[in-house]
């Protein structure tokens, strides 16, 4: 049983580069992020009815992800909507708290009266959506 005949350089180098592969295709697949940085479809078209006004709190908001757009209401009765797109890096928005529509990814923050940037990374502000509110649906304009 000699360990002779077995080198260990050859399969040291092996698995190495095995690792390696494995991790360029790894993070080239999963792309780094919370699997929320792309969207997964075009933004819907005007008419299209994202939900009811009633599930919009007042001071906050509702993120309609499959629609990719956030609706807010800063004040009774004003709605106000933006898209779901964090224009820092693309990720999806997925929470509104404490005045703020807030990205998952690296933390930015955008104003729920305006859409403007409250907390960086995030230089511009969401892309402003029109939205119509009539016998309690949401509708985009």
């Amino acid at each position: 049983m000699g360990n002779e005949d077995i080198d260990p350089g050859i399969a040291r180098r092996t698995a190495l580069a095995a690792v390696g592969a494995g991790l360029v295709a790894g993070c080239s697949t999963y792309g780094g992020g919370s699997g929320t940085s792309s969207p997964a479809a075009p933004p819907p078209a005007a008419g299209t009815e994202l939900g009811a006004a009633g599930d919009v709190p007042v001071g906050g908001g509702k993120v309609f992800a499959d629609k990719q757009v956030v609706v807010t209401q800063p004040a009774a009765g004003t709605f106000a909507a933006f898209s779901a797109i964090c224009t820092h890096q693309g990720c999806t928005v997925d929470a509104v708290a404490d005045g703020t529509i807030n990205c998952p990814c690296h933390g930015s923050k955008f104003k729920i009266a305006d859409g403007s940037v409250a907390n960086g990374p995030a230089s511009r502000a969401l892309e402003k959506k029109t939205v119509t509110v009539a016998n309690g649906k949401i509708t985009l304009a």
